[in-house]
């Protein structure tokens, strides 16, 4: 089941991101967020954007949010999207599912551009990205330090067009 994140989720969501944190480069961040700290990002979030999780059992096995691209008015038709999915939950097809929930709840606010921000290389988010419409559109060289290591960002687009 999909659903709108409360702050009653927040363990759990911290739960999902914290192996990001401690053992990958998907995340720049250096160490997991405090409760505190995670639960002011998601009260800010989701005054303008929608916060979903995926719940199976009584568990949350994944999230995805959007937020701001950039904080100028001409951007207002832009966002950027963020996914994370429980080691155990990978390869379910839950981040297709939110993803499609979020995009479609993007797309009924008037978002016109979703924008993911990933480092480089990473095959899988990539590859996942292009078979949801994303194409690559900037590529950044060493932008980010993490693990004694220099890594590449690229960002990814999708852009919604109008029916009219």
């Amino acid at each position: 089941m999909i659903r709108s994140a409360t702050i009653d989720d927040v363990n759990e969501l911290l739960a999902i991101y914290a192996p990001y944190v401690e053992k990958t480069a998907i995340t720049f961040e250096y160490t997991v967020p405090s409760f505190a700290d995670f639960e002011n990002r998601m009260k800010q979030t989701l005054l303008k954007f929608p916060y979903l999780v995926y719940q199976e059992d009584g568990n949350i096995l994944g999230y995805a949010y959007a937020s701001t691209y950039k904080d100028r008015a001409a951007y207002d038709w832009s966002c950027e999207v963020s996914i994370y999915v429980a080691e155990k939950a990978r390869g379910k097809q839950i981040g297709t599912k939110l993803y499609d929930a979020l995009e479609k709840e993007l797309t009924g606010m008037g978002m016109k551009n979703f924008l993911a921000c990933i480092t480089y290389p990473n095959d899988a988010s990539i590859a996942f990205h292009q078979k949801r419409g994303y194409e690559k559109v900037a590529h950044f060289t060493k932008i980010g330090y993490k693990f004694d290591k220099w890594h590449d960002m690229i960002w990814m687009q999708k852009r919604v067009e109008d029916k009219s």
